[in-house]
């Protein structure tokens, strides 16, 4: 596949926190109309300028938009039980359309059913196994369990390590892990992906960021991938806090949420 322009840097992964209570929602997004008896609360929260008419994008904040018929939730946390995959929940119990929708959420943040899913759409893919104590290394490690969340993963590259790893992501062999073996050389990068777009100047990355959305409908995501040569490989997909957005990125974003620009 053809790439253009530098390399993404590596990704370095930090663990994510996910919000609690209410989800807010500004004013200007569309808000579900009261007599939808299935809504969840909401409260309205203050718009912050930061004097570049940008539109603020304040932590946690939930939001919707509306073109046409279809509603689309934008939010920092799509995980299930959550606030935001409730509120998609009932726009599809209403027969409203909705992106995301309730299963591409629940397949994208499960890193073997996001693999397969995204590999049907064409989409290469990194091979995957799962298991409870083998590993080849080197290797990228992902927790299963109910608490394990993309966002937080391990790259091992010996027994020492990957034992520490598995003990961790298992709890001490409870649950089962996903393992993706590295090619020698690989590199790992990371991209966030809005409404199918990136900041990215990699062209190749920039066309998997298309299809990712094609396919998954996430306004908002992290996208992990490995490089093998010339070829990248979605590994994963991940939350995105806003906070983790570069200035280009919450400009963009900004744009989509103040109807400057939509696919």
């Amino acid at each position: 596949m053809d790439t253009q322009g530098t390399d993404p840097p590596p990704i370095q992964t930090a663990p994510s926190a996910f919000p609690a209570g209410p989800v807010p929602v500004p004013d200007i997004m569309v808000k579900e109309p009261a007599t939808l008896e299935c809504a969840l609360p909401f409260r309205k929260i203050p718009v912050k300028s930061n004097g570049k008419r940008e539109q603020g994008i304040l932590k946690d904040s939930l939001f919707f938009i509306r073109r046409g018929d279809m509603y689309h939730v934008i939010s920092e946390n799509y995980s299930y039980k959550t606030e935001t995959y409730y509120s998609i929940l009932c726009h599809e119990l209403e027969g409203k359309p909705v992106r995301p929708s309730s299963s591409a959420i629940l397949d994208a943040y499960v890193v073997p059913l996001c693999l397969e899913r995204a590999k049907r759409g064409g989409i290469p893919v990194c091979d995957w196994g799962i298991s409870q104590g083998y590993v080849p290394l080197p290797a990228i490690l992902y927790g299963l369990n109910y608490f394990a969340t993309t966002s937080d993963f391990f790259v091992v590259d010996d027994n020492t390590k990957a034992k520490e790893v598995i003990k961790h992501i298992t709890n001490i062999g409870k649950y089962p892990f996903c393992y993706q073996k590295l090619d020698e050389g690989a590199t790992i990068h990371s991209c966030i992906g809005i409404f199918g777009k990136t900041a990215t100047p990699c062209t190749c990355i920039s066309q998997l960021a298309e299809k990712v959305y094609e396919h998954f409908s996430i306004p908002l995501v992290t996208m992990v991938f490995v490089k093998n040569g010339e070829q990248y490989m979605l590994s994963s997909l991940a939350p995105t806090k806003y906070s983790q957005l570069s200035s280009e990125e919450r400009t963009l974003l900004s744009a989509y949420l103040s109807h400057q620009e939509f696919l």
